[in-house]
């Protein structure tokens, strides 16, 4: 087994992806935040985008978050290739592992969808969103059904994991324990619940996009909100998600500051975990 010191050149990398990530939900929820309280609706991740590219510094941002997109999706497949964090290779961390590389695929998407916009000023999907035409170029592929509702069901499992991690608390161990991580812990947990949430809804949207054969049924961030507002209660809902949003940004930056990576960290270093126990 390599020694930690063999994956120290992965840490930065790690911790550029984590800020990266709390950049895009804190855009997300604070502009659909801002936009429910004006009268509007709460916007996907695309429509932010073209909202920040507007703003006096939407440049600057939208390209710290592709810089940072990149990262994390770098992070997410050296993590799983790797296994940095120890997660094993039964059944449980095989799920935890290929859920990395989806989220890392994901995240990849947005950073182009930010590049795109800085230097074409579009975001290069028209009138679809950029689910919708990635499935319905899968669609077009030999068995593309079949890969489509197998990427549906991993997402799904990929958000029922992170819930499973908020109910556990299980990304604990994955932090230093200190008095900024324990005090934020209830929060922490709230923004793993909420993405959670979304991962697995739009698992959800992916798989029934398959199911109906209809590439306009995926959807993300945006069919999310979409989804939601047709609920009973649904202004509601759609703010109470877009608090757990901003929760999930303080959890990637604090997991920006005090991630520990199993195979790359001091051993010693105490977890938020052990100190709680």
């Amino acid at each position: 087994m390599a020694s930690n010191g063999d994956f120290d050149w992965a840490v930065p990398v790690m911790r550029l992806g984590y800020a990266g990530r709390a950049l895009v939900y804190l855009a997300v929820a604070g502009v659909s935040l801002q936009s429910l309280f004006s009268g509007g609706s709460a916007e996907g991740t695309s429509s932010v985008f073209k909202t920040l590219e507007t703003s006096t510094w939407g440049t600057v941002v939208l390209f710290l978050i592709f810089m940072g997109m990149v990262c994390y999706a770098a992070w997410r497949l050296i993590d799983a290739a790797w296994d940095l964090e120890c997660y094993g290779s039964d059944g449980e961390g095989i799920v935890a592992r290929l859920g990395m590389c989806i989220t890392g695929a994901i995240h990849l998407g947005l950073g182009i969808g930010a590049a795109l916009l800085i230097f074409t000023g579009s975001s290069g999907s028209g009138e679809q969103s950029t689910f919708s035409k990635a499935a319905e170029a899968v669609l077009s592929w030999p068995a593309g059904r079949w890969i489509l509702g197998i990427a549906g069901v991993l997402t799904i499992g990929a958000g029922l994991y992170y819930g499973k991690k908020a109910y556990e608390r299980a990304y604990r161990k994955h932090l230093r324990g200190n008095e900024v991580t324990r005090n934020w812990d209830v929060l922490l947990r709230i923004g793993v619940a909420a993405q959670g949430f979304v991962v697995a809804m739009i698992g959800f949207f992916i798989l029934y996009a398959a199911w109906t054969y209809s590439p306009d049924q995926a959807g993300g961030m945006g069919e999310v909100f979409s989804w939601l507002s047709g609920q009973a209660y649904g202004q509601i809902l759609v703010i109470a998600l877009c608090i757990g949003l901003l929760c999930f940004a303080l959890f990637c930056a604090v997991n920006a500051v005090y991630r520990i990576v199993p195979r790359a960290s001091d051993p010693d270093i105490e977890t938020l975990a052990a100190k709680f126990s």
